[in-house]
């Protein structure tokens, strides 16, 4: 029972960093709400480090939400364009197949289509070639969502470097001043140092939680896929 809610788990895991984020400023007034958005957004506070996460930021969600939509089995083999497929191979229309493999463009086709180019030769050849083009369907996969395994991984280091910028600028101030400085004027450094990081972590978690949802969709579906195709090609194991 506890599956059919998998999908609605995986979207709460994924969130969940930021629902927390949004209830920790929730709980504050209005004004200290704007005052904390406007503070961490702010050009001079941030720096231009922490502008380059938050430019991370908003490339990472449009690689989530493009790799959400189409590392499906709907999208990388169509039922009907399986059945179609199936239909041809019962009746040993295998140009068709061929011709239809051609005109749509997919991890299933493409694989099909590998072991469709090898027809007339020896099953085991036939084999070789569908699971080269397997592998090779898999690892475009793997390096389509690969992006998101960068970005989770440089957001971090990303904030460690506005930390050591923000601390670096602190502890220029204390030198030039002697030792004797107010603390207010320490203040600006020491708030990029934080905020850079805690920037850096609020994109990494997310990213990196939704990086290992979908390689496991990849691992998932690309067996699916596998084990569909070499059902399709059994029959020749015979001949």
């Amino acid at each position: 029972m506890i599956f059919k809610h998998v999908p609605f788990i995986r979207v709460l895991a994924v969130s969940a960093p930021l629902l927390l984020a949004t209830s920790l400023i929730a709980q504050s007034d209005p004004a200290e709400e704007q005052s904390f958005l406007s503070e961490v957004f702010d050009y001079e506070k941030a720096g231009p480090i922490g502008y380059l996460i938050m430019l991370m930021s908003i490339v990472a969600v449009a690689l989530i939400i493009e790799n959400f939509m189409t590392i499906k089995r709907e999208k990388l083999a169509p039922p009907d364009l399986l059945d179609e497929l199936e239909a041809l191979f019962d009746g040993e229309n295998f140009q068709d197949a061929v011709e239809l493999c051609e005109q749509e463009k997919n991890y299933l086709t493409n694989v099909v289509g590998a072991g469709l180019s090898k027809l007339g030769h020896s099953f085991e050849t036939m084999q070789t070639s569908i699971r080269e083009m397997q592998t090779e369907e898999s690892v475009k996969l793997f390096q389509k969502i690969g992006w998101l395994s960068l970005i989770s991984a440089i957001a971090p280091m990303m904030g460690l470097f506005g930390t050591v910028t923000g601390m670096f600028i602190t502890f220029g101030k204390i030198a030039s001043s002697g030792g004797n400085v107010n603390p207010a004027v320490l203040a600006g450094g020491i708030k990029m140092a934080l905020i850079t990081t805690m920037l850096g972590l609020s994109v990494a978690i997310p990213v990196g939680i939704a990086f290992f949802t979908l390689r496991n969709r990849v691992i998932r579906t690309s067996t699916e896929i596998n084990a569909i195709t070499e059902d399709l090609f059994e029959r020749f194991r015979a001949k």
